[in-house]
């Protein structure tokens, strides 16, 4: 710390009259909504104080600017305060923190990014720091850039497991330009937090999981600047014990004010004590400008160099096909980057890695933290981000899924091993709920490739599909359906097979459409046609050629899925046909908790195979001709 310059009585005096501006301005904004979080905003307002007007580097008018340092309010309740500061650089205009909550402000509850100072939405606890690991990881091997970032965290949400994956992860990977706040207030939302005020428990903890860590008193700003100042080898956690509402004398370190905005009566008394506190001085702080080191990236028009190079008749599972597929659109795009947890010989992103070493991410066995820093690796277009494992697994994960929607992030999904085919692993291995769990999100386009042209054409339309895009995959070898010339778009299915005279449309996707081919075939011979489509994308579902291959086949449809009942391929359709009148669905998929077994024979039990498929043909047909 020998180069460490002290900062000038007027800086320090300039800082704490900014955290006591920061606490006038949430107390108004909150007392104005009649909702939100003044007392968790005062407990960081030095801390605030000092990061953006001492601390970090950036452009105060351009927030997203790619060289800026990144800021992460991982405690999201305390919105205010970070609203109150881009007032203080005069990005937004004071007036407007008390349209805070409002229906028609863009200073929401908790921050969101339609705020262009927002890079993630956060709220929900225990999220920021993955996102901001993601964001390091970006700096420090992608870009190989100045740029840092900092994320403030609250007591509460250190009880999250996935606060201590992202803990992990940074210290595995040396994350040296990352520093996370740790604001040690003592009080929950309901009760003190477990280890209330002994911070030596949480730097303990954090030293465990490789962070160098360091107490300050959380108001002082001569502390902050100084620890925030420390040349960095690890990454840095400032465990800041600081007092809840401090400035409010009522709300002081006291349960039963979490959540509350002040009465307006109280809100002017205590606004006028602060006041009186600002000391004038003439120094006016000013954020330093960035160094300009992070070069331009652009994501437009990411595309595979050639055609798929597949053979009808050729057999690949859509799971191997993937990795293939992602390690040909890495050959040509340098921006394309794979994660993957501790799975990449099973969803075969290996051959990414095999060929891409530095753009793959190994996140190990933490799926939650795999999904934060996917979000944070795509913040500010820096990178197209694929990351995979289980299907199943995903659904532990399905809080940060949601969050990384509310967050407008563009992140692609891959789920292997759907559904009972996977065979003798047995049911805690088997992607059962995955279309349902994606088909929720309003952002989600949802891929079931069926062979591997579709699925190599699947992984180019997710590159280039803003949103979250998901890839189902499955574990079983098919055969390959489509030529490499074959046209793919989102929201376009595939007549498979057809005759002139089509009985019953069959819809069936990934292993269940190849059923459905060899159930046609068995059925020509009885002389029974159906009609077989691939709906290629469940979300958004191509309702048009569904609608009218069903009208030429007398509205009768058959559905057929490798998930369970609920929330699949079948109630996309059923929605899909709602309005038609002379429709009838009829849906087999799994009814019930699986088994071990070999793929065939899973497949037969729960009444998903060609037999089937046969079968729930002629019950259709005869009930059909029953009914005349």
């Amino acid at each position: 710390m020998d180069d460490y310059h002290k900062p000038d009585q007027q800086t320090v005096q300039a800082l704490r009259n900014i955290a006591t501006r920061l606490r006038i301005n949430s107390i108004k904004a909150t007392t104005a909504a009649g909702s939100g979080h003044p007392t968790s905003c005062c407990s960081v307002s030095e801390i605030m104080s000092v990061l953006f007007f001492h601390t970090m580097k950036y452009r105060p008018e351009d927030p997203r600017n790619a060289n800026n340092d990144r800021f992460i309010l991982s405690k999201g309740h305390a919105a205010p305060v970070l609203y109150a500061v881009w007032a203080e650089t005069g990005y937004l205009k004071e007036n407007e923190l008390l349209n805070l909550r409002k229906v028609d402000s863009i200073l929401e509850g908790h921050p969101v990014p339609k705020q262009q100072f927002v890079d993630v939405a956060t709220g929900s606890l225990g999220q920021g720091l993955g996102a901001a690991c993601g964001m390091a990881y970006t700096g420090k091997y992608f870009d190989k850039a100045s740029y840092r970032v900092f994320c403030l965290l609250g007591d509460g949400e250190m009880s999250e497991g996935s606060v201590w994956e992202a803990m992990a992860f940074a210290s595995y990977y040396q994350l040296d330009n990352l520093v996370a706040i740790l604001d040690i207030n003592r009080l929950g939302q309901s009760d003190p937090a477990p280890l209330q005020h002994h911070v030596e428990k949480y730097q303990r903890r954090c030293e465990a999981f490789g962070w160098q860590s360091i107490i300050v008193d959380g108001h002082s700003v001569e502390e902050l600047c100084k620890v925030l100042s420390q040349p960095r080898h690890q990454p840095l956690a400032v465990i800041a014990k600081t007092i809840k509402g401090k400035g409010i004398p009522a709300a002081e370190d006291k349960m039963g004010w979490h959540g509350k905005p002040l009465p307006k009566d109280m809100a002017d008394s205590v606004i006028k004590e602060m006041q009186s506190r600002i000391v004038s001085c003439n120094k006016r702080l000013y954020p330093a400008p960035p160094i300009e080191d992070a070069s331009p990236v652009s994501l437009r028009n990411v595309r595979m160099p050639s055609a798929p190079s597949y053979k009808p008749g050729d057999k690949i599972s859509t799971r191997k096909a993937y990795g293939m597929a992602l390690a040909k659109l890495g050959r040509y795009n340098d921006h394309v980057v794979a994660l993957d947890g501790d799975t990449k010989n099973s969803t075969f992103s290996e051959l990414f890695k095999n060929e891409h070493p530095n753009r793959y991410v190994e996140c190990y066995i933490a799926e939650q933290n795999m999904v934060s820093v996917a979000v944070g690796c795509a913040v500010r277009d820096r990178n197209v981000v694929f990351a995979s494992t289980f299907a199943t697994f995903f659904s532990r994960a399905y809080d940060q899924l949601r969050m990384a929607s509310i967050s407008e992030s563009n992140i692609n999904l891959c789920g292997s091993h759907c559904g009972v085919s996977i065979g003798e692993d047995g049911p805690s291995q088997m992607g059962l709920e995955d279309l349902a769990m994606f088909r929720a999100i309003p952002t989600a386009t949802v891929f079931y490739p069926s062979d591997g042209v579709s699925t190599e054409k699947a992984v180019e339309l997710a590159a280039n599909t803003k949103g979250l895009c998901f890839i189902r995959t499955s574990r079983p070898e098919n055969s390959i359906i489509y030529n490499s010339n074959e046209d793919f778009h989102v929201g376009q299915a595939k007549v498979v097979y057809k005759t002139n005279d089509d009985h019953v449309t069959v819809i069936g996707a990934g292993v269940t459409l190849h059923e459905a081919l060899a159930a046609a075939e068995q059925l020509k011979k009885e002389r029974i046609n159906i009609r077989v489509i691939d709906p290629f994308t469940i979300k958004p579902l191509d309702s048009k050629t569904i609608i009218d291959s069903a009208r030429a086949t007398r509205g009768r449809i058959i559905t057929v899925e490798d998930h369970y009942y609920e929330g699949g391929l079948g109630e996309a359709v059923c929605s899909a046909v709602v309005n038609e009148t002379g429709f009838t669905v009829h849906r087999l998929a799994v009814s019930q908790v699986p088994r071990s077994g070999k793929p065939q024979e899973l497949l037969r039990v729960f009444g998903i195979d060609r037999d089937a498929i046969t079968q729930a043909v002629r019950k259709v047909l005869s009930s059909s001709a029953n009914a005349k």
